[in-house]
């Protein structure tokens, strides 16, 4: 339940953002407190104190839509619902290393289980933790994470991300593959072994302070290893997007705040004429290799999204009352540039604070986020739920659930950090499921990569003893990802259930309630893989 105090933060959000505005060009300077990030695997500041019969055949009325005259769905079940699921450190997935092969399906089957069941549908899972892989590849080792030594293969032998993609899509969830493009190696890593791309390609690797290592992200090497890393895992597998996170140049801290060691490759770019500024220089590097991932995707498989999650702050001043943690200074990450240009499908900042923290107020960032998305591409932001399981948590959740739909009403979409919380917290998986999740829903379509709907289905339908019974075809059943069944009885409104795109046939009850109130109005529409519908055609039935 969204208490008094969330209401009036959603209504001052739709005030403040009911249209876009932009910021100023020039950034003020306030006091910046360190800024709350609450990946664990993230850096994590403290932020300062601031406030049998034959069927009888049904009579039915059509009502034809043309194409010039769409009429519209019933109703709007568009929304993004996902889950980041970790790998590195096993902190979602697998829950240790070295599980038999058992033993990790069973438990990556529960966690999809669970999306299924409180109505997700998609998942974010991380395939390359620290340039490896949980999968089978010839770029790169085995993760650690997953066998408990880098370079072993699961035994007995199965492909995880095979696996995963397989199960996500028999639940009618998407699956995106989530990459770090330079992280070489993590804290909690266990053993750099010869497998590792440290070893085999020493001069792309830095190790910082802190016993991470990171390829050089300046290095055509390393842009070409982590593009080509990309694009086998899209040449090969049957994914539906490819995803990065926060990690650019590395959080300062990793390296007891002293400057990124690029000095060679820096001293290199500048021999070769090199004009820019070393901030500059960095940000470019990364600006590159962003736009070249998202044109290699497009060019192999247009349909595969291509997302980002960036830290959720662009700039302190950005909008003028924010401070906290500069990405655009120390991550050399010009977030606000690749979603300005449409570099991306869908833009996920990592707004993990609450709805009335000041200074990093979560609708205030969305807002502005929002003013930038120029291009208008998905923005889907990414909210903390490992807050506490208590009711705060859940009605702080709710709460940022109900200001995202309300803000950004043409896709809406949310995705939570991580599926962890949401499994452990029986009170916050409840109060999804019987608030905002209590329906499911289809995943927003991407236009500006296909905007050609499916044909409308031939439908059919009959009745025998209670029950309405319906089946339909279409001439291209390939091209069919998912179908909506629509339905209102008399005196009640529209419902819907979403198929699976085998499905060819349902049947409902024809008269429910004490009322008996019959079947009034039947039809269905098909859905792509990108989340285009079909023309939806009214059926009127006569009883």
């Amino acid at each position: 339940m969204i208490k008094r105090s969330g209401i009036l933060l959603i209504l001052l959000a739709f005030l403040v953002y009911g249209c876009k505005s932009k910021q100023p060009t020039v950034p003020s300077k306030p006091q910046t407190p360190e800024v709350v990030e609450n990946k664990p695997e993230q850096e994590i500041e403290t932020p300062e104190e601031i406030p049998s019969e034959k069927p009888e055949e049904t009579p039915r009325e059509e009502v034809v839509i043309s194409k010039k005259e769409k009429k519209q769905t019933p109703l709007n079940i568009e929304e993004f619902r996902a889950a980041w699921i970790a790998t590195v450190a096993n902190i979602n997935w697998p829950s240790k290393g070295g599980l038999s092969t058992y033993q990790q399906q069973q438990e990556a089957v529960k966690l999809l289980d669970f999306l299924q069941s409180h109505n997700f549908n998609a998942v974010i899972f991380q395939v390359r933790p620290q340039a490896d892989a949980l999968y089978e590849s010839e770029l790169e080792p085995w993760s650690y994470f997953l066998s408990g030594k880098q370079g072993k293969a699961p035994d007995p032998y199965y492909d995880p991300l095979e696996f995963w993609i397989t199960e996500a899509h028999k639940r009618g969830l998407e699956l995106h593959v989530w990459l770090n493009p330079y992280r070489a190696h993590h804290t909690t890593g266990g053993e750099i072994t010869e497998t590792s791309i440290i070893k085999k390609r020493p001069e792309l690797a830095i190790e910082l302070a802190n016993g991470m290592w990171w390829l050089d992200p300046a290095k055509k090497e390393t842009q070409d290893h982590s593009a080509a890393v990309v694009m086998d895992i899209v040449k090969r597998y049957d994914i539906d997007g490819v995803h990065f996170d926060d990690y650019f140049y590395p959080y300062d801290s990793y390296n007891d705040g002293k400057d990124f060691p690029d000095d060679k490759t820096f001293l290199a770019y500048q021999n070769s004429n090199g004009k820019l500024s070393r901030a500059d220089w960095r940000r470019d590097n990364v600006n590159k290799f962003i736009k070249r991932i998202y044109d290699k995707i497009k060019a192999e498989k247009p349909f595969v999204k291509f997302g980002l999650s960036p830290f959720g702050i662009w700039r302190p001043g950005y909008p003028q009352s924010v401070v906290g943690y500069d990405q655009y200074d120390k991550l050399y990450a010009d977030a606000k540039l690749w979603l300005n240009e449409g570099w991306i499908d869908y833009f996920t900042p990592q707004l993990y604070w609450q709805i009335n923290q000041y200074g990093q107020s979560f609708p205030e960032l969305l807002g502005w986020w929002e003013s930038e998305n120029t291009k208008d591409r998905h923005l889907w932001p990414g909210i903390n739920v490992g807050m506490g399981g208590d009711e705060k948590n859940v009605d702080e959740t709710i709460n940022q659930i109900m200001i995202t739909r309300g803000m950004l009403p043409e896709s809406k979409g949310t995705v939570h950090w991580s599926i962890g919380p949401l499994m452990k917290s029986e009170m916050l998986a409840k109060g999804l499921l019987e608030g905002p999740y209590r329906k499911k829903a289809l995943v927003p379509p991407s236009p500006w990569l296909d905007n050609n709907a499916p044909e409308v289905p031939q439908f059919n339908a009959s009745i025998e003893k209670d029950r309405l019974l319906m089946n339909w075809e279409v001439n291209n059943p390939a091209d069919i990802s998912k179908y909506v069944l629509w339905f209102k009885y008399e005196q009640g409104n529209w419902d819907y259930k979403i198929l699976d795109g085998n499905t060819t046939a349902f049947s409902l009850q024809n008269i429910v309630g004490e009322k008996k109130r019959s079947m009034e109005k039947i039809g269905i529409t098909a859905v792509d893989r990108l989340g285009n519908q079909s023309d939806f055609k009214e059926i009127v039935l006569k009883n």
